[in-house]
């Protein structure tokens, strides 16, 4: 790193996959800001170790992808939010001390807000697929907005009752094979799991039972256009797909490490559907 650049990373295992660095330095860029941004494979045996020598990598902060993002709560010190979530993706120094927060909160809101304006308005029912550190975050973020009824739907009901005793009376645990049967009335399903993404099962769900005015969000970006996204825009219903939820959730941790509070652009989106459009040995790692 050249002397006097501030740089961040994104951390996870396997990380290949990730297109937070074609983000940041897009913005980094525009901006005409001295920085750089680049991806860190880190295996869990390893995870702390790295993200408590942070300054000594030569970064001022970093973001956590799978499977790192309950670990990253734990070597740092989490913000309530984080706290309450129970899961960090977003590190920044201060002052010597690692701290953590949750961008995804804001990630997936404001990629709602921008997909379907006025989701939120008279919302009832909502269908959760997935009970791991993403749906957390989204828990949190529709009890932020204050949607009173939350299915959890989970391949493990454990899980699902977990979300259920962290977050309280307002959500409500299901088994997998309830899953179609809580999408009646539901006026928003949001897909957690990596189901869809190449080399996983597909999500098999039933949006038939949706109502015409239900919103169909995925938090998969790979592929952009998800069986599940797909699906719903066969029906006519609204859509928000994750890769706006993986630019919004970026904003926070940019305007952290450098300064500058970033815009989600039309340019962006572009970028990176060329990028997620090209065969996947020249993708941007």
């Amino acid at each position: 790193m050249t002397a006097g650049v501030r740089a961040a990373c994104v951390i996870g295992w396997p990380i290949g996959h990730s297109r937070s660095p074609l983000i940041h330095n897009y913005w980094l860029k525009r901006y005409g800001i001295p920085g750089e941004y680049r991806s860190e494979a880190v295996p869990p045996d390893q995870f702390r170790a790295f993200v408590q020598s942070l300054a000594a990598h030569g970064y001022v902060g970093a973001n956590v992808t799978v499977p790192h993002k309950e670990a990253a709560l734990a070597a740092s010190q989490p913000d309530d939010r984080a706290r309450v979530i129970g899961a960090a993706n977003t590190l920044w120094l201060d002052g010597g001390m690692l701290r953590s927060t949750n961008t995804d909160v804001e990630g997936f809101l404001n990629n709602l807000d921008a997909c379907a304006p006025g989701w939120d308005r008279g919302l009832r029912k909502t269908v959760i697929l997935g009970a791991g550190g993403a749906a957390r975050a989204v828990v949190y973020a529709l009890l932020e907005r204050r949607i009173d009824h939350i299915v959890v739907a989970n391949r493990s009901e454990g899980r699902a009752e977990a979300l259920h005793e962290r977050f309280g009376a307002r959500v409500h645990p299901a088994r997998w094979d309830e899953r179609n049967a809580a999408l009646d009335e539901a006026a928003l399903v949001v897909n957690t799991t990596t189901l869809g993404m190449p080399g996983q099962p597909e999500l098999a769900l039933d949006i038939g039972r949706l109502p015409g005015h239900a919103i169909v969000a995925d938090l998969v970006y790979w592929p952009l256009l998800t069986p599940l996204i797909r699906a719903a825009r066969a029906r006519a219903l609204r859509t928000a797909d994750g890769l706006g939820m993986l630019m919004h959730q970026a904003v926070g941790g940019f305007t952290l490490w450098f300064g500058k509070e970033p815009e989600v652009t039309a340019e962006l989106r572009a970028l990176l559907e060329t990028d997620l459009s090209l065969p996947q040995a020249h993708r941007s790692e």
